[in-house]
């Protein structure tokens, strides 16, 4: 990854009425997917008097964010390329797809995003509690990794059906993508750290609820992940100019 590539923006980029476009729907999207994601543990541990942490209501998560995320990726792609993730915003920061000024306009909308959703479901659901996301049986170092790995797959998978120039026919199923890869990471963390591997995801349920217990795990993993998906892949593939495989060779 070129050094050079990685710019810091202009201050009145925030003004620009294309960055204030794709601030709002980052917004959306992240209200989306928080309230579809949240909403369903919330729904799930009423039907079920509490059973959200049983190996149903793990799957139910699972397929929630899945479905969730494909429409709030799908929604936002062709405005703001669809980040919905601090984690994945700052992927594409450090392989040089977005300006600093920009990624942290993004930031800012998502996390206000997400802190609307749960508002939203606190208000509809009558004061039933936006849990934050917790550790379980694991210990903080552990659930460091748990989410440096989770999300380094997350943003890695990003930048082979998103962001590389050479993705073809791949770019069309980006979205069923992504969501099938935070389906899958949460069928295999969540039971330990909630698999977040979104920091908004895991800020606005933390400030509803006003527990911040372990909160830096949900903020320093996915930022560690995601910021060597960016590099290794804009290093190792983009930079390096790799050939795409004919399509008979798939």
């Amino acid at each position: 990854m070129p050094i050079h590539e990685i710019a810091v923006g202009r201050y009145d980029e925030v003004r620009h009425p294309g960055a204030i476009k794709a601030a709002a729907a980052e917004f959306f999207s992240t209200l989306i997917f928080v309230f579809a994601g949240q909403g369903s543990g919330m729904a799930f541990s009423k039907l079920t008097a509490g059973g959200a942490t049983t190996p149903a209501g793990l799957v139910a998560a699972a397929v929630a964010h899945a479905f969730g995320l494909f429409v709030a990726v799908a929604v936002g792609a062709n405005i703001s390329g669809g980040h919905v993730n601090p984690a994945v915003t700052f992927g594409a920061f450090v392989g040089g797809n977005i300006t600093l000024v920009k990624g942290i306009l993004y930031v800012i909308a998502q996390c206000l995003g997400s802190t609307v959703a749960c508002l939203l479901l606190s208000f509809t659901t009558g004061g039933m509690p936006t849990s934050a996301f917790a550790l379980s049986g694991v210990s903080i170092w552990s659930a460091f990794v748990f989410e440096i790995v989770m999300t380094f797959g997350l943003v890695y998978t990003v930048y082979a059906v998103a962001v590389d120039p050479k993705k073809g026919d791949l770019g069309i199923i980006a979205p069923i993508a992504i969501g099938f890869i935070v389906g899958a990471n949460i069928l295999a963390g969540g039971a330990f750290t909630g698999a977040s591997m979104n920091p908004a995801v895991s800020f606005g349920p933390a400030l509803v609820s006003w527990d911040w217990t372990n909160h830096w795990v949900y903020w320093a993993g996915p930022l560690v992940g995601g910021g060597l998906a960016g590099i290794i892949y804009e290093l190792i593939f983009i930079g390096g100019s790799h050939e795409p495989l004919p399509t008979t060779d798939y």
